[in-house]
């Protein structure tokens, strides 16, 4: 009786050998497969079924936490639109704030998968990350308050006598800078553009400065307290960061792009936010295969 025992559980062993040196699989467990290339980081965001996006969360239109604790705008998105082409749920996507001046950084440490911020892009971070787009062109403009005439322009820093605001680490920042007599006593620098909003209401700066579209979302916000003065004076070709290197990334967002300009989803995404202060949905731009 005990051999005919004996051979019974060796039997059901080897079967449950053969079985997994076969299948390879945990039989509670379902493989996760996805339709991207081995080794890209389409296929391991994929695979993940999860994703990191820093974005800002202190601008209206674009990227602004709201009260649940989520950002959402234009760019969150277009991040949305990102995570949903590789197969990734809204509610799998882990939002980081990304400073202007913390951006570049973000990636090359790898705390985030893709950077989608109000994100100008130029040669000198060129050098540290790549840029997928442009997907939006926006323009360097002023806020002052509303009752305050004396300033028209950027040419009305020259004199010496106003401050202006910005961000550390931001374009505007940098343009805004060949408009002031002196930079030391001129321009206050902030992390965040909600500073810059407070230091204009209690009158410690004249003016802020940054892309049109933001300051449209404060604009709108302040109860008739502000306004935006004179005209754009640059263009600020918005792009999409990822690692430096990531060829392949890149190229699958700038399709995404493409492909969203046409099918609907990008005209969508701006009506749903940015274009409750500009109703004027832009047209996607050409993006830049460099």
């Amino acid at each position: 009786m005990r051999l005919k025992r004996f051979a019974a559980l060796a039997a059901v062993s080897v079967l449950a050998f053969g079985a997994a040196a076969c299948g390879g699989e945990d039989p509670g467990t379902t493989p996760t497969t996805s339709k991207f290339e081995a080794g890209t980081t389409m296929e391991k965001l994929s695979t993940a079924g999860k994703i990191t996006i820093g974005t800002k969360f202190d601008q209206p239109g674009f990227g602004l936490k709201g009260l649940d604790g989520k950002p959402a705008g234009f760019d969150v998105e277009i991040g949305k639109i990102i995570a949903a082409e590789l197969g990734i749920s809204a509610d799998k996507i882990n939002w980081i704030a990304t400073p202007s001046a913390v951006r570049e950084e973000v990636l090359e440490k790898g705390d985030a998968d893709v950077v989608i911020a109000t994100y100008t892009i130029n040669d000198k971070r060129k050098q540290r990350i790549d840029f997928a787009g442009p997907y939006y062109v926006a323009g360097q403009h002023l806020m002052v308050r509303s009752d305050d005439s004396s300033i028209t322009g950027p040419d009305s820093f020259k004199d010496g006598a106003k401050k202006v605001c910005s961000v550390q680490g931001s374009t505007p920042a940098t343009n805004i800078e060949k408009f002031l007599k002196d930079k030391a006593t001129q321009l206050v620098l902030f992390d965040v553009y909600t500073k810059c909003v407070d230091a204009l209401k209690n009158k410690q700066v004249d003016a802020v400065t940054t892309d049109n579209v933001i300051l449209l979302g404060y604009v709108s916000q302040s109860n008739g307290a502000y306004k935006l003065t004179g005209s754009k004076f640059t263009d600020e070709p918005y792009g999409i960061g990822v690692k430096k290197g990531d060829a392949k990334f890149r190229a699958f967002i700038n399709d995404l792009l493409e492909k969203i300009y046409a099918d609907g989803r990008y005209a969508k995404a701006w009506t749903d936010t940015a274009g409750k202060f500009d109703a004027n949905v832009p047209t996607g731009p050409a993006v830049n295969r460099y």
